[in-house]
This record gives C-alpha cells, structure tokens and sequence, in this order.
C-alpha cells in the first residue's frame, strides 16, 4: 500500500473534514523517535524545515493553525550546548521549565517538551510576541539506545544526522480574542453586580410615635369589632413599661 503524502511545497494539505491533533506522546513516540531511528512514519504530514532561518510567520502553513516541523538544532557555541534560536527579526526565548514526556501506559520518559516564546528585536531588549513554540526531544534514556544504531548506520557509509539534534517543533499563535471576552463578560458582570449593590434596602424603623400611621392603620375604636383597645400610657396596670410607652404603643385585649 503506498503512504500518503500530504506535504506540498513544505506545507501540510489535508483532504476536507480531516485534523491533525496528536498528543504529547504520540509526537515523540510515533514521528519523532521515527524520525530518529529512520523507521517509517505513520504519514508523511510533517515536513522538515529549519525553523530558526525564517521568521514564524514566514514559515509555511497555514498562520491560523498549528504548524508542525522536524528541525535540527544549531549550536550557538562550538563547544557549547546552548542552541541558535536566532532568526531574522527576533529570537526564540526559552520560559518555564522542560516538560517530561511519558507513556500513558507504564509511565516511561520518551521525551522532553520545552516552551519558547518568540522576541522581535535583539536580546536582552527584544519585544514579546504572541507566538508560542513546543519543542519536543527524545529523553536522555532514548540517546544512548539510538548511539548504537547511528555509529553503526555511520559504518556503513550512510548519512544520518546526529539524533541528538533532531528536534520536533509545534509552532502557534496565541489567540487573545477569548481573553478579553472573558474579561469583558466578568467585567459587565461586575457591574451588574454593583448596580445591585448601589441600590440601597429601605428600612421601616417600627419603634417610633408613628408607627400606626407609616403602616396606614388606624387606632380601632371602643364600638370597633376587633376586640383590641389601644392603652395609654397614664393609665394604671400591672405592667410597668413606663420606658417603652414612650416609643411603642401598648395593647391589651378588651375583657
């Protein structure tokens, strides 16, 4: 059965209905450590391109998707380890700490993911963008099993590039539209909230002179058939509320 090729002039070309959406794993797993070994892939939907000789948004592909590369990595120094991320406009900068890669079965470290973000300029005053780049190597573990191949591949005449270089690279823009949706919804949020909050309660103070009239009821007379009879405060009774009949009315039922 022949492989697909879905690599034209250096971009990926999917057929309609078709996305390409691997995991950590399978990146390492299933094209990189392939990649290294010269095993055939899975499919031929990765192109290698050397990601540092152009700028991101030069690199072929589509801008608005993931784009996916094989690079290998040039060192900044002759006898260094560091690699040159420098490109045309800017560099590559390296944040946070390398991510291990494992196996969802068995918990094995195949590889290593590291996140740099992309500086127009020149270091160390470069300007942030909003590219992002995942950079996904073999673990240490996977490099002294390939060593063996490769120095036997060199033997026997072959070229091959030195694994330890070979690199896997995800590159994207980060999208902000969302965020400031959000942020536009929590604010509007907020200021519902503090329009409720401005809105003051009314309290009723029911201890004043006037409580009867606030509450639109009137006094009920001797004749009346409530049965309830409003009690001054001169009159005499067993009940010594002298304080609280200057502030609240008194009742007692009519015998």
């Amino acid at each position: 059965m022949e492989k697909l090729n879905f690599v034209k002039n250096g971009a990926v070309r999917l057929p309609p209905g078709f996305r390409f959406h691997p995991t950590d794993e399978e990146l390492v797993v299933q094209y990189l450590k392939r990649k290294v070994f010269a095993f055939p892939l899975p499919a031929s939907i990765i192109p290698e391109v050397d990601v540092c000789k152009s700028d991101p948004w030069d690199l072929p592909g589509d801008l608005e998707q993931e784009r996916y590369f094989f690079s290998t990595r040039e060192a900044k120094y002759p006898n260094g380890n560091r690699s040159n991320r420098a490109t045309g406009s800017g560099y590559w900068k390296a944040t946070g700490i390398d991510k291990q890669i494992v196996t969802s079965k068995g918990n094995q470290a195949v590889g290593m993911k590291k996140t740099l973000v992309f500086y127009r300029g020149k270091p160390p005053h470069g300007t942030r963008t909003d590219w992002i780049m995942h950079e996904y190597r073999l673990a240490s573990t996977e490099t002294a099993a390939c060593n063996a191949l490769l120095n036997k591949n060199s033997i026997q005449g072959s070229v091959a590039v030195p694994m330890e270089n070979w690199v896997l690279c995800r590159i994207f823009l980060k999208k902000r539209s969302t965020k400031n949706e959000e942020e536009n919804m929590q604010f509007g949020n907020d200021n519902r909230v503090s329009k409720l909050r401005t809105t003051k309660p009314v309290f009723y103070d029911f201890m004043t002179k006037h409580r009867t009239t606030d509450l639109n009821l009137a006094p009920s007379s001797s004749s009346g058939s409530s049965g309830i009879t409003e009690v001054s405060c001169n009159e005499s009774d067993d009940h010594e509320e002298s304080s609280s009949c200057n502030s609240f009315p008194y009742f007692r039922r009519k015998p």
